[in-house]
């Protein structure tokens, strides 16, 4: 087992340094960073002092094994666009991003699993496939216009909930949360809402799948034979032996909703990394946009080798493969 972990985290720290090199090729590709951080009363002294301090000087190797080491201890450089740290950027957007992501992942559980168990159960009633097909329209659907119709239907119809914002938030040292005010908790549900809805659907149809294949397994037919109530069979033999794919499938679409919520903060204004990494795009702001690329492939990774260590703890077989 210890020379399976050891063998991910080898093949994770590869994946990693293919992302840097990836991310400074952004650097160097994206232009001059002393024309984008100089102003026109900038003399060429000072361009070449700002030269010199980025170390723009030295080698390409030498430069790239800088940026590696410097991004391993957290350290992505200085902001073009307001001169900030980029880490305490993106840890001040962190949270917003973190909190819809969680409530999205919450929403597309409660909602995906029950609904993939009634459309198994009551296969071929006109309300489960009538799900079906709501499904297929949900998988179909770009984000961009769920939030819009969102926004229409719950904002500008009827006026229930806020269309942009974060609403009012609370600090807890660093961290920042809305869900402990009301204006944040209602903030919060479109976006959550419209993030949500691409997963309930994957959820849905992979419940719905997996549990046609165990109700039609032996287990389960003996135990129908021995008198076992429906409700027990569904909820306690079939659905704990079909969860499995959906914990996996979960744990890896938490990296890509952090990855891409982009689309869904920028329709709702929403104070994120998305957020953060458009505006980066917007002003050519190099250091984020190489640092959120680093991030978010670090979260990848990391839920990656978590999953592929918990599939080695539940089957051995994989240890050997």
């Amino acid at each position: 087992m210890l020379v399976f972990i050891v063998r991910r985290l080898i093949n994770s720290v590869f994946v990693m340094l293919a992302v840097a090199m990836l991310a400074f090729l952004i650097f160097q590709m994206a232009g001059d960073p002393v024309e984008m951080m100089a102003n026109e009363q900038t003399s060429q002294a000072d361009r070449a002092a700002m030269r010199e301090r980025l170390g723009l000087n030295d080698s390409l190797p030498t430069q790239y094994v800088r940026f590696v080491v410097n991004a391993a201890k957290g350290d992505f450089g200085i902001s073009y666009r307001n001169g900030q740290d980029v880490l305490h950027l993106i840890g001040q957007r962190f949270p917003a991003t973190f909190e819809l992501v969680m409530v999205a992942t919450l929403i597309s559980l409660v909602v995906g699993i029950p609904l993939g168990v009634l459309t198994a159960i009551q296969r071929g009633r006109w309300y489960a496939e009538g799900l079906q097909f709501v499904s297929i329209v949900g998988v179909s659907l770009p984000s961009f216009v769920v939030g819009i119709l969102l926004i229409l239907v719950f904002s500008v119809i009827f006026g229930w909930l806020p269309a942009f914002g974060r609403g009012d938030v609370v600090k807890i040292g660093w961290w920042s949360t809305g869900l402990l005010t009301p204006s944040g908790r209602q903030a919060l549900i479109l976006p959550a809402v419209s993030l949500s809805l691409y997963q309930i659907t994957l959820i849905m149809r992979l419940v719905r799948a997996e549990m046609l294949e165990v109700l039609r397994s032996d287990y389960v037919k003996f135990a129908r034979a021995r008198g076992i109530t429906r409700a027990r069979i569904y909820f306690r033999h079939a659905l704990r032996n079909c969860l499995m794919p959906v914990v996996t499938m979960t744990a890896m679409n938490v990296g890509a909703l952090i990855a891409f919520a982009i689309i869904t903060e920028t329709v709702f204004q929403w104070p994120g990394m998305g957020m953060l990494f458009i505006q980066a795009v917007t002003f050519i702001d190099i250091p984020v946009m190489a640092a959120y690329l680093c991030i978010i492939s670090f979260m990848f990774v990391v839920l990656n080798m978590l999953v592929d260590i918990a599939y080695a703890v539940i089957d051995p077989r994989l240890r050997t493969a």
